[in-house]
């Protein structure tokens, strides 16, 4: 229920203002949803906050104290947090001797303990509405590895390691995590590449994030009876992908 009585389910979104975010934002606004959407960036959000159905909040997820907030603020607004995905990451591609040791705490900060951050601060209220539902957003690179991105992996591992984990510990009270496993998507991920002279991946191995989104939607879905533990999503031509 949100605050406002309706039957409404609400949900959290981390990432909100780009690539999958922002999809998952606009699917679960068209499925019916109240959203609470953080970025560290708001103004990359195109609904503005007074939208019905959608609370826009500025939200760095390495700040504990602001993840704090804001899940407080959004259970002001809306009543409750049924669901909450974490889809704010980040990557620096570079191989050992290249990558600094910042750049390496950014990674773990935003892809691994930013989605611990949020579990923590929406775990208690999902524990008293009696459950809810976490989404992580995992990467290929949580089951496969190739080299410049250690950093990269070692978040994407561990993400996979700490979901599972967190699932069996909210059983008993109701609490779902699901480990999303997308492959390459079609968003702003690999302009940097550019920059680095990296190789751009083929586009037309590149999925939609809409569609990932409308997945993601769908099993959030599922009868009490069923539960999608892992989810891996790729386009059907993603290169070495058996």
């Amino acid at each position: 229920m949100s605050g406002n009585g309706s039957a409404r389910r609400v949900a959290l979104v981390t990432g909100a203002g780009s690539g999958l975010g922002a999809a998952m934002t606009d699917a679960l606004l068209e499925a019916g949803y109240d959203v609470a959407a953080l970025d560290i960036d708001p103004s990359r959000l195109s609904a503005p906050s007074d939208q019905r159905g959608i609370m826009v909040l500025a939200c760095d997820i390495t700040n504990a104290a602001a993840v704090d907030a804001c899940v407080a603020d959004a259970i002001a607004r809306f009543g409750r947090i049924d669901v909450a995905v974490n889809c704010a990451g980040v990557d620096h591609t570079y191989w050992l001797e290249q990558l600094t040791l910042a750049q390496f705490d950014q990674i773990i900060a935003v892809n691994l303990r930013g989605p611990f951050v949020v579990a923590k601060a929406v775990w208690p209220g999902m524990k008293r509405q009696g459950g809810g539902q976490i989404v992580n957003i995992a990467s290929t690179a949580a089951l496969r590895v190739w080299p410049g991105t250690s950093a990269y992996h070692a978040s994407k591992f561990g993400l996979l390691g700490m979901s599972r984990a967190l699932n069996l510990e909210g059983r008993g009270d109701g609490i779902r995590v699901m480990t999303v496993i997308p492959g390459g998507m079609n968003t702003n991920f690999f302009e940097r590449f550019k920059e680095q002279n990296i190789p751009l991946p083929d586009s037309g191995s590149l999925q939609s994030p809409d569609n990932v989104a409308r997945t993601i939607v769908y099993a959030l879905g599922l009868p009490a009876d069923s539960a999608l533990q892992e989810l891996v999503i790729t386009h059907p031509d993603e290169p070495g992908w058996p």
